[in-house]
């Protein structure tokens, strides 16, 4: 599988595993160990966690299953973020909903993701959203900190627009630290980042792309939604077109634009991740990406 540089110390699988939902597996230990070696055996070694996770828990999973097979440590990437603080039951100082991207809390962050997940280093720390309240010298001294204590290897952000990139990027002033990763919402269904100039922003700037919900959240197979009813006949034809899945397309798709994008898988079986490697070998016609463009659009290019 192709991967994808991030900075001189990290490369990323071009598909990613996301672990957002992985609460709702019902996974015991081993059984989530056997699908991490299977993950890794596809070729898909980058995992996507946040703190936040099944309410604080998900990484606690990971770090469980991790230490069934400890030689995968040195096989996968782990990237995961802070910020968003939640209400919970293992924080009992945590009663209400807000983001906390302080020195501080992103420092404190780590140190329990690393203690949660059986790890003594993060591949790629992310900022999970941009707070209006946000100091952004305060967020870069911490990420600064965390890569020269060797705690992470490289940071970005996630769901960061241009302008809020830059209020973080102006604090970066040595070569040595760049923004390495925007984590950002995009699908067949979800266009916005395609057409507000942000992939444009970030292709440009050299900050590598990973794409959340790139099914829409299961949007793209509901068949009651107007905008999936226009979607995925297109998604369907071409499969057909290509002897191939919807899953495998929606992957063609992503791998088509130039900007490198990576989509963040979702799902528990192991069929779905073979669907979306079988994607990278497809290569769209410039037609193909444009009529599931057009159809999310709803109307035809100019």
């Amino acid at each position: 599988m192709e991967r994808i540089q991030i900075n001189q110390h990290v490369e990323y699988s071009r598909i990613i595993q996301g672990f957002f939902r992985a609460e709702q597996w019902k996974m015991a230990s081993q059984e989530m160990n056997r699908f991490l070696n299977q993950l890794v055996e596809n070729g898909v070694t980058t995992m996507d966690h946040a703190d936040i996770y099944g309410h604080y828990t998900v990484e606690g999973m990971f770090g469980d299953a991790l230490k069934h097979s400890p030689h995968l440590r040195e096989e996968i990437e782990i990237v995961t973020k802070c910020g968003i603080v939640q209400p919970n039951t293992i924080f009992k100082d945590q009663s209400s909903h807000r983001y906390d991207v302080s020195k501080s809390h992103i420092k404190r962050s780590v140190e329990r993701s690393l203690k949660q997940l059986n790890v003594d280093y993060i591949d790629s720390l992310l900022i999970h959203r941009p707070s209006p309240l946000m100091q952004p010298c305060q967020i870069t001294d911490a990420l600064k900190d965390l890569v020269e204590e060797g705690k992470i290897l490289s940071f970005g952000v996630s769901n960061f627009q241009r302008s809020q990139y830059e209020l973080l990027n102006n604090c970066l002033k040595d070569d040595k630290f760049h923004i390495a990763v925007n984590q950002i919402e995009m699908s067949p269904y979800h266009l916005d980042a395609f057409q507000n100039g942000l992939i444009d922003d970030m292709y440009k700037e050299n900050v590598k792309i990973m794409a959340w919900g790139p099914f829409a959240g299961g949007k793209l197979f509901d068949s009651q939604d107007k905008k999936s009813k226009r979607v995925m006949p297109v998604l369907k034809r071409i499969a057909e077109a290509h002897s191939t899945s919807v899953g495998a397309i929606i992957s063609a798709w992503f791998k088509r634009h130039p900007a490198q994008i990576m989509p963040i898988l979702g799902t528990s079986q192991i069929e779905r991740v073979e669907q979306a490697i079988e994607g990278l070998d497809i290569d769209l016609h410039d037609q193909e990406w444009f009529d599931i463009y057009t159809a999310a659009q709803g109307y035809d290019i100019p």
